[in-house]
């Protein structure tokens, strides 16, 4: 229910405000968790989010043949194995590499063997940089989506142990919620563009709502106190917009039945339309 929780916000209009030709290539068909069974307790329901993730990778990939912007909507974060598998995927026919900003509250690097839950929304990243089960690293092809030296986190301040190994052990760069009180978060995304832009020639931006504090997003499925505040969310999308350097993004993590009269969609939109060009002046 998120993507049509941002739909009725407004995003078609807004973005049509804005100058941008909007195509909606509507969602992709997937069946509902009471329809299914969950497998492997440690990758729960791996099987249909396999299946909806390829779908997914194909109509990236389709959208980047034709010369369109994919802007992904979710949704929980496992959907980021399809994004970001089918950008690779068309930049690999065409000898592009992909760098990735991630914002999130969590660092979404676990692997089965890892996972405390077994939710694989916790698993897309570390799927993407090669960890995990090949019903997820496979999609796309073969090989690693992304190298860890062109991945940054930004608004982290939720990782479980195995997730701190996996960190350390590939070099990702991480920009906790503590890194932005000591520099701000102007420094900090200064760092964070360059990390992505840094021999790449992709930038896809993931952001996933719970990065920003549950007083201005409740309806996530995973709130974690202390995220960015109202303008610290909106100068992460500005200073993008500003580069000029991002080529896809996804906003997920949207949650009607757990938000407030619409709250959480209409400001995951707001982001959206900053990203996309909106100025105060």
């Amino acid at each position: 229910m998120g993507p049509s929780a941002i739909r009725i916000a407004g995003l078609h209009q807004r973005l049509t405000d804005l100058g941008h030709r909007v195509i909606d290539n509507g969602n992709i068909a997937i069946h509902n968790m009471e329809e299914l069974k969950v497998g492997n307790v440690h990758a729960r329901y791996l099987a249909e989010i396999s299946r909806a993730s390829k779908a997914l990778a194909l109509a990236v990939q389709q959208a980047m043949r034709r010369g369109h912007f994919p802007l992904v909507l979710g949704g929980d974060h496992s959907i980021a194995v399809g994004t970001v598998s089918g950008l690779a995927a068309w930049g690999r026919s065409k000898g592009k590499k992909v760098g990735v900003l991630w914002v999130d509250a969590h660092s979404d690097i676990n692997t089965p063997g890892t996972s405390p839950s077994g939710n694989v929304h916790g698993m897309p990243l570390a799927a993407l940089l090669g960890l995990g089960p090949s019903a997820l690293t496979s999609i796309g092809g073969r090989f690693r989506k992304v190298a860890p030296e062109n991945v940054a986190l930004v608004g982290i301040r939720s990782v479980d142990e195995g997730e701190r190994t996996h960190l350390r052990r590939l070099g990702v760069h991480v920009y906790t919620m503590a890194d932005i009180d000591r520099h701000g978060i102007h420094v900090v995304m200064e760092k964070a563009i360059q990390n992505v832009t840094s021999g790449t020639d992709l930038v896809h931006v993931s952001f996933d709502l719970d990065s920003v504090d549950p007083s201005l997003a409740p309806g996530v499925g995973t709130p974690v106190k202390g995220g960015l505040d109202y303008r610290e969310a909106h100068l992460v999308m500005e200073s993008l917009a500003d580069a000029g350097v991002m080529t896809s993004l996804e906003m997920v993590e949207v949650n009607p039945i757990l938000d407030d009269r619409n709250r959480s969609a209409e400001f995951a939109l707001e982001l959206v339309q900053s990203a996309f060009g909106k100025k105060i002046l």
